[in-house]
């Protein structure tokens, strides 16, 4: 029997300075390399995601940006990706009508980028941007209209809880849309992708390619819902949000004290 482990990051595998430990790269590099599977789903892009990952040897496929995208650990290449109809331009009008301004993310001829205008970011959107200075993803835009051009997949907004509340609650049935604070900066952000996407879709599409028997998953917030209720078994890490929690197999040690590494290496010696 084949078993596939898929680990979120924030809050889970990385620790509170958003970092893996020595122990957790070790045993899951150890692991690995006696043949157990295992991957990440995260909101992260692989480019930050690989940064804050860097050590860590597990060629499986990556979760990204929630499951809209998958991509090659090795050579980068996305292997799957779900982007917004054309029915998206009806909800960036609907934003930029209310004097909302968001970061963007999209192909545009064939390479991954997001595009914000700096003069209309909140402080929260800037502190964001920030944290990404140097990154090539990076589309810096001053007119509106330059919001609509690509491929798009992924929106986002940082700004007031009250004035974001009223477009999740509007669109929440139509998008896949997350509302949640940042674990980190405690900012509320507001994301919406494509119906359908989510970290439980991408690995339900992953196991028609690699058919895997088994799935084994652990997390620690309110994105990490749907992955819970699709897997086998389910452990939340002690910091989790208690809505996760409440559905998971078991409450295993925090994201600070190596939890999941400390999981795997005991499970999976077992098996």
């Amino acid at each position: 029997m084949t078993t596939l482990y898929v680990s979120d990051l924030d809050g889970t595998l990385l620790n509170s300075n958003q970092t893996l430990s020595p122990f957790t790269i070790q045993t899951i590099n150890q692991l690995v390399s006696d043949g157990m599977l295992f991957s990440y789903a995260t909101a992260r892009s692989y480019q930050t995601a690989k940064k804050v990952t860097q050590g860590l040897q597990a060629p499986f496929p990556l979760i990204v940006y929630n499951g809209a995208c998958v991509r090659d650990n090795v050579s980068g290449e996305i292997l799957l990706s779900h982007c917004f109809q054309e029915d998206i331009h009806l909800l960036l009008d609907h934003f930029l009508n209310n004097h909302l301004y968001p970061i963007v993310y999209a192909f545009i001829d064939g390479e991954e980028k997001f595009s914000f205008i700096p003069e209309k970011c909140t402080p929260g959107m800037l502190e964001f941007i920030e944290s990404r200075k140097g990154d090539p993803r990076i589309r810096i835009i001053h007119h509106p209209k330059d919001f609509y051009v690509g491929q798009i997949f992924y929106v986002t907004l940082i700004d007031e809880t009250d004035k974001l509340k009223p477009f999740y609650e509007y669109y929440q049935k139509q998008y896949h849309c997350l509302f949640q604070k940042d674990i980190y900066t405690n900012q509320q952000w507001l994301e919406i992708m494509p119906q359908g996407t989510s970290k439980a879709h991408a690995i339900e599409q992953l196991k028609h390619i690699y058919h895997y028997d088994r799935l084994v998953v652990f997390g620690d917030g309110e994105n990490d819902i749907e992955m819970f209720q699709l897997a086998n078994e389910a452990y939340a890490v002690n910091n989790a949000h208690e809505k996760l929690k409440a559905i998971a197999t078991q409450i295993i040690p925090s994201n600070d004290q190596d939890g999941v590494a400390q999981f795997l290496k005991k499970a999976y010696q077992k098996l």
